[in-house]
């Protein structure tokens, strides 16, 4: 367990590696959100990691509510995870031909998730975002696509426009290299606001092709949606000729075996998944009824393919994890308590500290914001103070607390994380709330 003392961590072989990282890599980091920079502080480097804790190469160990952003259902390392892992690896890392390994995660998936018939694999969430687009468009002959403000779907140029997670967290509008006519068919709404789709459907509805949502916002911080938001997104698209696209990259497998679409009772005409998917290996894909499927190349016009797409060691990882969610549901109703708790502990400690504080969780999703009223959408996300919650980041880090090094993303919770977990992060939380 982390230590609770608060201390400055040693960073000596951390510091160093960022010092050579940054001469070999953009801002030393792989992805922009680990440079820590909207929190004033400066990454560590890990060496290791297991269960619900992390450690980095100075030997620093934290309680981490990252988990690879969601990727680890059941913590780091999870030993039938990590076996598979190395027999399949040792048969061959990738092969560019079919394998068996593909059809099994293939039919575990269509099994679990509803309203699917067909897989296509890819190997990361922004390239079944891309796919998802394409393929709608190609399905409906109409260019238009309605996503929602704060709601990320990747990278691609499309889906950057008022994005969440990184882009929000860096302070980037929009980024150079995406063109003006990139994003032109692109019409952006605020999550929650059914009359802003009606709206969007009202002016654009004959040329709109896709509602893309994510249906539990994960990277403006955690958004929950209104009750009847989803349901009301279904009869938007239903009325309009639309697709529905649940970007269930973060949801899939994390709030029940059947993600959202099970969770509240809504069908979506595609689905992306990705984290949990891939068990700790870079996996994406697109799901969805084979009518809609079988538009994709080689069946169907829309092209889309990948050299590394239903990797063998990516593959065997996925099933894996999924056969561990399938051994024993029953985990949704412990990392959904575990949540809670969390988010209640918060809570109360930040009320008898008179910080401005609400939280949330569903599923294995937990969040927070220092603000002193619900937030419902990406403009209420962005209004709360940025400091207060880079103070916390820095302040939970030096008792032992990796939380995420952003207000814009979720926390999450795996099976691995305990009572015994959750009691050291209030009581961490206790500590920096009492400190001036």
């Amino acid at each position: 367990m982390a230590d609770l003392t608060p201390h400055r961590p040693v960073r000596d072989r951390s510091d160093k590696l960022l010092d050579d990282a940054r001469t070999l890599i953009p801002g030393g980091v792989s992805s922009p959100v680990r440079a820590f920079t909207a929190v004033g502080a400066e990454p560590f480097f890990v060496a290791s990691a297991s269960g619900a804790e992390i450690t980095d190469m100075d030997g620093n160990t934290y309680i981490d509510l990252v988990q690879s952003w969601g990727a680890l259902l059941f913590g780091h390392a999870h030993p039938d995870v990590v076996r598979t892992v190395a027999e399949t690896a040792g048969r061959g890392t990738s092969f560019g031909t079919p394998s068996e390994l593909e059809v099994e995660l293939a039919r575990a998936v269509v099994e679990m998730v509803p309203n699917i018939e067909k897989v296509r694999f890819v190997s990361s969430g922004t390239e079944a975002g891309m796919t998802a687009i394409r393929l709608a468009r190609g399905v409906t002959g109409r260019s238009k696509i309605v996503k929602f403000a704060g709601c990320y779907h990747g990278h691609s140029d499309a889906l950057l426009v008022e994005a969440g997670s990184g882009v929000a967290t860096l302070g980037i509008p929009g980024t150079p290299g995406v063109t003006p006519g990139a994003v032109a068919d692109t019409i952006v709404v605020s999550y929650n606001d059914l009359a802003a789709v009606d709206a969007a459907i009202t002016e654009h509805g004959d040329d709109l092709a896709a509602i893309l949502v994510e249906p539990v916002a994960a990277n403006m911080g955690l958004v929950l949606p209104n009750d009847g938001f989803l349901a009301g997104l279904r009869a938007a698209a239903d009325r309009c000729g639309a697709l529905l696209v649940f970007d269930e990259v973060i949801t899939g497998f994390r709030l029940g075996p059947g993600g959202a679409q099970e969770r509240f009772g809504v069908a979506a005409d595609l689905v992306l998944l990705g984290k949990i998917l891939g068990g700790g290996l870079p996996v994406g894909a697109v799901a969805g009824t084979g009518e809609v499927m079988d538009r994709l190349a080689p069946e169907g016009p829309v092209y889309q393919a990948g050299t590394l797409s239903g990797n063998p060691v990516a593959m065997a990882a996925g099933i894996a994890t999924l056969d561990l969610i399938r051994s024993d549901p029953s985990i949704y109703e412990r990392v959904q308590s575990t949540a809670r708790s969390l988010a209640r502990g918060l809570i109360d400690v930040a009320d008898q500290a008179r910080v401005p504080m609400v939280a949330a969780a569903i599923g294995g999703l937990a969040g927070f914001f220092f603000a002193g009223e619900e937030v419902a959408d990406y403009e209420g996300a962005k209004a709360t103070d940025p400091e207060t919650y880079a103070r916390f980041f820095r302040g939970m880090l030096a008792h032992g607390v990796y939380l995420p090094p952003s207000r814009f993303e979720a926390l999450f919770v795996s099976t691995a994380h305990t009572a015994e977990h959750v009691d050291h992060i209030v009581g961490a939380a206790e500590r920096v709330f009492a400190t001036p």
